[in-house]
């Protein structure tokens, strides 16, 4: 159970959600896909002894303003990381660390490229990033990506979200097959479903794979945008869990290209969503991390 207070702040044209615990340096905690902010439920209590957590609901998600109700290609990173410069600004944060997975891993990367002042450090888990390149659709791989070409057909979140039950065989298959423990998520899976479940929410979640389908094309090409190829140079710091089946663990064999300032690590034991797996180690990672590179310090 979670007992964190819902808060509300308008940014960069919409209400977005987030909840916010502890006192101390900022750290923003940015899920992925099939997340939402509670996905951070474990690590919120352990953070907030030392610092001001703030894990929001990004754009389409959760209880955050989905101004598309339909398919829509305007959520892409450059949006979402606007929502979060607006989100730092309205919070009256300078500077804040950012942890962060999956989606919000690019969402991460974009605000470290536009604006590296208002960030003390990147912390990544299973962080995708151009360096993957053509693996992302090698043939073994395929059978591992399909959802995201499913989610751009138009009439997938309504198929989804046809029953209760539609929608929890759905997020159960995520949520058991990229963890490492099939039943990892079982705890949690009614609020998933909860979750998905709430109008507009399972098209705000699909419509960041048509916002970067282009994007992924070009990745798949070995192609590098000329804003992606100089080195990120912020404190960065990547753990990557072993048994993820859809961001392999070996992947991180060229994050050194991309990262100039760089500490990796892979994780025995868990899959795609250590944060939520191994809580005490993510945990105490970040706590490590951003004692050397706080906001402010």
């Amino acid at each position: 159970m979670t007992s964190f207070t819902s808060r509300f702040l308008t940014a960069n044209g919409i209400r977005i959600h987030y909840w916010r615990e502890g006192s101390g340096a900022p750290l923003l905690l940015l899920h992925g896909w099939p997340e939402f902010c509670r996905v951070w439920r474990k690590c919120i209590p352990d953070l907030a002894r030392d610092f001001d957590v703030i894990a929001p609901d990004l754009r389409g998600f959760g209880d955050s303003d989905k101004p598309a109700r339909g398919p829509s290609a305007e959520a892409g990173a450059d949006v979402h990381a606007a929502d979060m410069l607006g989100l730092l600004d309205g919070l009256g944060l300078a500077r804040a660390g950012i942890v962060a997975h999956d989606v919000g891993a690019f969402v991460a990367q974009t605000l470290a490229r536009q604006h590296p002042e208002r960030l003390s450090g990147l912390f990544f888990f299973n962080c995708p990033y151009p360096g993957i390149g053509a693996r992302w659709a090698a043939p073994a791989h395929l059978g591992e990506i399909w959802y995201q070409s499913f989610h751009r057909q138009a009439w997938a979140a309504a198929l989804v979200g046809s029953s209760r039950e539609a929608c929890r065989l759905y997020f159960h298959h995520f949520l058991r097959h990229w963890a490492h423990d099939p039943h990892a998520f079982d705890a949690d899976l009614d609020a998933w479903v909860d979750n998905f479940m709430k109008p507009g929410n399972l098209q705000g979640g699909f419509n960041w794979y048509i916002s970067v389908h282009q994007a992924r094309l070009a990745m798949i090409r070995g192609e590098v945008p000329a804003s992606q190829r100089a080195p990120i140079a912020l404190p960065t710091r990547v753990l990557w869990g072993e048994s993820d089946p859809v961001l392999k663990s070996e992947w991180t064999d060229r994050l050194g290209e991309f990262f100039s300032d760089l500490v990796v690590s892979t994780v025995p034991e868990a899959g795609h969503f250590v944060h939520y797996e191994k809580p005490d180690l993510a945990c105490r990672e970040i706590r490590a991390f951003f004692a050397r590179h706080a906001a402010g310090r």
